[in-house]
């Protein structure tokens, strides 16, 4: 989309909802990774002959310090903004600690249009946030976003307060080149083709898996989740009462995996020396968001050619299908004056080209599912449109919030071989209640 485009068949009104489907979004059921039509159209001039929010001030309150690739797409989407619709978008890059500022300074009604952070905050944590339903349905938002993340916030809150800027998956990530040289020709999808496959990258002289301690909690979690479901997860975790359950098979199968030498030397290490080995050549994947492969090939200096496959199903478990999906996400708040210009932005900003633009500048998953990942994400838009269910971050190792950081240690103390059983491991977790 050229930055300079005829806009006056789009909005005559900064309030007329109904136009804002020139936005360009396509019929639900467009496929992945087609050519996006001008989705990140702004509204027109207005009637007037001025442009269409002259005079109108945006303030905008991001996650991201400035310089990072994120802050600077969101700096470019802001000035193009402005210079079709007339609308000044004044942004604080306020980091990635800005959860600690924000509750107290929306409750205070501090002078914020729009607010950035994880999406799972903005439902549950954060006051005065704008109900998008209608605006979303205006732009058709439900034909070129995930239905899993969406659906996710209506349940939690009751409508959609938010719009997505950058999903995330997670699961295994693997080196493609490493599976190919290990006669490993197709992604397991269940736990016996996982561990054949490890055998046969084992075997080819690569370690299978790359863990570092910084992330035990999220890999077991995988496991977990496999075999009792998050509901019960949280059950046990508030609680006790781990022994005797499918949890002592789920703490078996990591032992297992450590007893056949699964694991790379030295797992798990700090974060991030165990991740690296990918890149090095001495792992072929590891269970993590979307963002490792990156890290990987920025710390390493590799290009690593990516795969990625959703955690195995085990015999007889209960959420099999289940992939971890989150994502960082745009919120208005309810008190803005310029709430229909906010919104406008935020749409500029998460889909065509400028959401192109983020998924290539900052290596990730596009908001808009019509645009392409980045390549060494390939198949994570497919992913996460096929997931029904997201599981969440160890939102089940979360819910005691007295035990959290011990139970994390617990899963770090598994992955290193200290306990000889999952029954072991089960009767250390329930010594903590």
């Amino acid at each position: 989309m050229k930055m300079k485009k005829t806009l006056s068949l789009l909005l005559a009104s900064a309030l007329s909802l109904s136009l804002l489907a020139g936005c360009g979004s396509k019929p639900a059921g467009s496929q992945a990774g087609s050519t996006p039509p001008a989705g990140s159209t702004p509204p027109a001039a207005s009637q007037t002959g001025g442009k269409q929010y002259d005079g109108v001030t945006i303030n905008m309150w991001s996650m991201w310090s400035s310089g990072e690739p994120q802050a600077n797409v969101i700096e470019a989407a802001a000035a193009a903004f402005k210079e079709q619709t007339g609308a000044t978008v004044n942004i604080e890059f306020k980091g990635r600690d800005v959860n600690k500022v924000l509750s107290a300074s929306l409750e205070a009604k501090e002078k914020i249009d729009i607010i950035e952070d994880d999406y799972q905050r903005i439902a549950n944590t954060y006051p005065n946030i704008l109900d998008l339903t209608d605006m979303a349905k205006a732009v058709n938002y439900d034909s070129f976003s995930y239905a899993c993340l969406n659906n996710q916030v209506i349940e939690w809150v009751g409508h959609l307060n938010s719009i997505v800027e950058q999903p995330q998956i997670g699961g295994f990530f693997y080196d493609k080149a490493a599976f190919s040289a290990a006669g490993v020709t197709a992604a397991p999808a269940t736990w016996a083709e996982f561990l054949d496959a490890c055998q046969k990258i084992k075997d080819s002289g690569v370690a299978p898996i790359a863990q570092d301690a910084a992330y035990c909690d999220f890999a077991f979690y995988h496991q977990l989740t496999r075999h009792l479901g998050e509901d019960k997860i949280t059950e046990l975790d508030m609680n006790g009462g781990w022994s005797g359950t499918k949890a002592e098979q789920a703490a078996q199968d990591i032992i297992d995996l450590i007893g056949k030498g699964y694991f790379v030397d030295g797992a798990p290490d700090e974060f991030p020396s165990s991740e690296n080995k990918i890149g090095f050549g001495q792992a072929a994947m590891i269970v993590c968001g979307n963002y490792v492969t990156a890290e990987v090939d920025t710390q390493t200096g590799s290009q690593v050619d990516w795969g990625f496959f959703n955690y195995p199903a085990v015999d007889g478990g209960v959420e099999n299908s289940a992939a971890y999906a989150g994502a960082n996400s745009l919120a208005i708040t309810s008190y803005s004056e310029n709430a229909q210009a906010a919104f406008d932005f935020i749409i500029f900003l998460t889909t065509g080209e400028m959401d192109q633009k983020m998924a290539t500048e900052a290596k990730q998953i596009p908001a808009d599912t019509r645009n392409k990942a980045y390549p060494s994400l390939e198949g994570s838009v497919e992913a996460l449109l096929a997931t029904e269910k997201p599981m969440t971050w160890c939102a089940g190792f979360h819910a005691n919030t007295d035990l959290k950081d011990t139970i994390k240690s617990l899963c770090v103390e598994l992955f290193e071989g200290k306990y000889a059983t999952g029954a072991d491991f089960c009767k250390a977790l329930d010594a903590l209640y």
